[in-house]
């Protein structure tokens, strides 16, 4: 059977190093995957191999540090293969061993280390960096690196990739002159200020990341491959400040032209292979694009950077459109595509695209709320569509001894979720939705075009349901009659939230940011939008961009406060995005009435008529819980999940869901 993605399938070299397919699996993780001792913990030895057994032919770890003195980094934080090299030779060798069974291959990532953009926790340590220059988050001065910890820190990458060479590693990717991290302060002229070898020129800022390719080469062999994750691009505006997409701005860190000098140097000094993105971290929302960024947006600097150099390229940044990464391997702007939060998302999506089943791709949100939110806040990598991420183990689905009939109402998130894992335990579920589609908030919240994905992960649930054979009854509002008609052995109610709405008078003209988003109701030209959390911004913005003239009132002292945790990738961007647009914000104020010609508003300098043709409701949800409460001590086996139990995110909808029908 012909696949037109064939060519995505197609062997390729990197070094000495032969993939089966064009697929990369980006470094994601592994906080949260070493062990105190500088070793991977079970929980990363079960996640990388999941991505390899999924298809993906090469697999490239997280952050590994090479040294410790330095800059300390606290235990267990990732692996270190020169802290206990035996010990992180037993456990990483479980993993190579392993990965290598599924014919992947697999890169242990080294790194220099963060610099300044690493968030300080010790007040007695100073961080450090190329130059005396403030640390990324914090008005903290950096110390510089002398020239003794450099020629340490040069020396300990030769010993950690020897040790991960007998560990079974194919190669090396070295972390990195991208993102600003601290080989790239080194890198960008804006960040160096040093007056010795390791600054000035171009050749001499880089001398650091030749100095590590060197060491390497001579250490482990000429033909031991070393890749470089490295961004051409800084889109630095001015000390953590990032420029958006379009915006015309001057370059204060490395522009393309220099990055495409540096990139034939960097392969002349030895590298291998140039995985490219964009960004640093005073613009972090190009290294880790949120939905408000483009699907594959790292394509035209990874064909800029391909046409300099004779090695391979990688790309990744939302390039989990199969059309989209075919064209960028056909039209020659990369050689490999990057796949990070995607195997997140579905660890097996490589092999249903080799099978054709591109409807079964579990699809990423770009929401960051599982991966880099949970890795900031909570220190452990995980998903928010995928609750085995990371946790492949003790998530394991484990078949029933006694089937269960068990009635599903209301086919949001949770509802889907838990009879996917219900079926696939070998349960008999099946969902009553009374609306005529499933995916309860996704419908509304996925309407912006930047929010496609939403509506993606409905489609997949109702593809994956269809696939696994789960009932699915739509437009039927179900009643305690009919629950004791059909008689289940389990109910779980997940029946959802509803728009939370107060009178302003006259309300003729207010709305909910449901109805908005639905198409049901027309807010007009002039739109003043009730709510500064996630809905209200992204209304307002997706009405802005849809030439709306859009107000946002919001009664806390700052937008999305009470949101969380988001990752501040997205939380940036989408705060620039508003103001770039001219979005007027109103903070600590509230509504007081509807006028004649808009929303009359209290502000903290008194009141403010503003001129509307509608006013929207993005105020909340209230849990929608009543049947529930009608079933609570008539039903002995019932369960509520999602919004019906307590108003969240798609991630603990997803979450809570899996982990009841788990236990069922």
């Amino acid at each position: 059977m012909h696949n037109k993605y064939e060519k995505l399938f197609e062997p390729v070299k990197i070094g000495s190093v032969t993939l089966k397919n064009r697929f990369v699996m980006a470094p994601m993780g592994p906080q949260g995957l070493g062990d105190s001792v500088g070793g991977f913990n079970q929980r990363g030895v079960d996640y990388y191999v999941e991505r390899a057994k999924g298809g993906t032919g090469l697999i490239i770890t997280g952050v590994c540090f090479v040294d410790n003195e330095a800059e300390h980094h606290s235990m267990p934080s990732t692996p270190c293969p020169t802290i206990n090299p035996v010990h992180f030779t037993r456990t990483a060798r479980e993993m190579t061993e392993r990965i290598h069974a599924y014919d992947a291959r697999v890169f242990l990532q080294l790194s220099a280390g963060f610099g300044r953009v690493a968030p300080p926790v010790d007040p007695d340590l100073k961080p450090v960096s190329a130059s005396e220059i403030m640390n990324r988050w914090v008005d903290i001065p950096c110390r510089a690196l002398t020239k003794e910890e450099i020629h340490r820190i040069v020396k300990r990458f030769g010993e950690g990739a020897a040790i991960a060479k007998n560990a079974g590693f194919d190669g090396i990717q070295i972390h990195a002159v991208h993102e600003g991290y601290l080989l790239d302060q080194f890198a960008i002229s804006f960040f160096n200020n040093r007056t010795d070898e390791y600054g000035g020129s171009l050749e001499n800022r880089l001398r650091f990341a030749r100095e590590i390719v060197e060491e390497i080469k001579k250490t482990c062999g000429e033909d031991f491959t070393v890749t470089l994750r490295y961004s051409p691009k800084s889109f630095i505006k001015d000390w953590r400040v990032g420029a958006l997409p379009g915006e015309v701005f001057e370059e204060k860190g490395r522009d393309l032209p220099e990055g495409i000098e540096a990139a034939q140097l960097l392969e002349q000094y030895g590298y291998d292979s140039l995985d490219v993105d964009v960004g640093c971290y005073d613009a972090w929302f190009w290294n880790h694009p949120p939905m408000y960024q483009k699907k594959g947006l790292y394509i035209p600097y990874a064909k800029a950077i391909k046409e300099a150099v004779n090695g391979p390229v990688i790309c990744a940044g939302r390039m989990d459109n199969p059309d989209l990464a075919l064209s960028a391997i056909e039209d020659g702007s990369c050689d490999l595509i990057g796949l990070g939060r995607p195997l997140l998302a579905d660890p097996d999506y490589v092999n249903k695209l080799r099978f054709g089943q591109t409807e079964l791709i579990r699809p990423c949100l770009s929401c960051h709320e599982g991966c880099l939110g949970r890795m900031v806040h909570y220190g452990w990598l995980n998903c928010a569509v995928n609750p085995s991420c990371a946790r492949e183990r003790i998530t394991e689905l484990k078949p029933v001894l006694k089937k269960k009939k068990v009635m599903i109402i209301g086919a949001g998130v949770a509802g889907c979720e838990a009879a996917r894992v219900l079926s696939m335990r070998g349960h008999q579920p099946v969902v009553y939705e009374k609306t005529n589609r499933l995916g309860g908030n996704l419908i509304p919240g996925g309407t912006p075009d930047f929010k496609e994905d939403d509506h993606a992960l409905a489609n997949w649930y109702e593809n994956t349901l269809k696939d696994l054979s789960v009932p699915v009854y739509y437009n039927t509002e179900v009643t305690p009659e009919m629950i004791r008609t059909v008689n289940p052995d389990t109910v779980i109610v997940a029946t959802g939230s509803r728009p939370k709405v107060f009178g302003l008078g006259d309300d003729s003209k207010v709305f909910t940011a449901e109805e908005v988003f639905l198409g049901s109701r027309d807010p007009g030209s002039r739109v003043v939008v009730l709510g500064g959390g996630l809905v209200g911004c992204e209304l307002a913005l997706w009405m802005k961009n849809n030439g709306k003239d859009v107000s946002i009132v919001e009664a806390q002292d700052s937008l999305l406060k009470l949101n969380g945790p988001l990752c501040f990738a997205n939380i940036s961007m989408l705060l620039s995005l508003i103001q770039k647009k001219d979005i007027a914000v109103y903070t600590d104020s509230r509504a007081v009435r509807t006028t004649e010609q808009g929303v009359l508003i209290e502000t903290g300098a008194g009141e403010q008529e503003l001129s509307a043709d509608s006013v929207v409701l993005a105020v909340g949800y209230d849990s929608e819980n009543r049947l529930y409460n009608e079933l609570k001590h008539e039903v002995r086996d019932l369960y509520i999940l999602g919004d019906a139990r307590k108003v969240s995110n798609i991630m603990y909808a997803i979450w809570d869901a899996f982990e009841v029908a788990s236990n069922i």
